[in-house]
C-alpha cells in the first residue's frame, strides 16, 4: 500500500479517481503525502493535498485497499493515472470513518 501511495504523491491528473463524469474543472491536483498507519486491526490513511475531486479520497482508498489485499500491483497505480478513466481505479470506499481533519487556506 505504501508503494502504491508513493505513486499517487505529486501532481497528477486524477481523472481516474473522480466520480463526477461531467467534471468541467481541471482534474489536476497535487497530493503532498499519504500516511498509512497500522493501529491494531485498523489501518489509518491520512491524505494531504491542495484539493480533492468528488469521491477522490474514497476511490484512492479503495485502490490502496485492493493493493494491500494483493488484488493489484502497486505499479498499477501508474497505469490508472495514465488511463484517465474512472473504471480503471479501485472501488469507492464507504464514507464511514472518513472525516476532514483540517482545511488550510492561503492568506491573500
Amino acid at each position: 500500500m505504501r508503494e502504491a501511495a508513493g505513486y499517487l504523491t505529486g501532481e497528477h491528473d486524477f481523472k481516474s479517481f473522480c466520480a463526477n463524469k461531467k467534471m468541467k474543472k481541471s482534474t489536476i491536483r497535487t497530493i503532498y503525502g499519504i500516511k498509512i498507519e497500522e493501529c491494531g486491526s485498523k489501518v489509518i490513511l491520512t491524505f494531504c493535498g491542495n484539493g480533492f475531486l468528488y469521491h477522490m479520497v474514497r476511490i484512492m482508498t479503495g485502490t490502496l485497499i485492493e493493493t494491500g489485499l494483493g488484488k493489484r500491483n502497486p505499479k498499477d497505480v501508474l497505469e490508472i493515472i495514465k488511463a484517465e478513466n474512472r473504471q480503471e481505479a479501485g472501488f469507492t470506499a464507504p464514507p464511514e470513518g472518513l472525516f476532514l481533519v483540517k482545511a488550510e487556506y492561503a492568506e491573500e
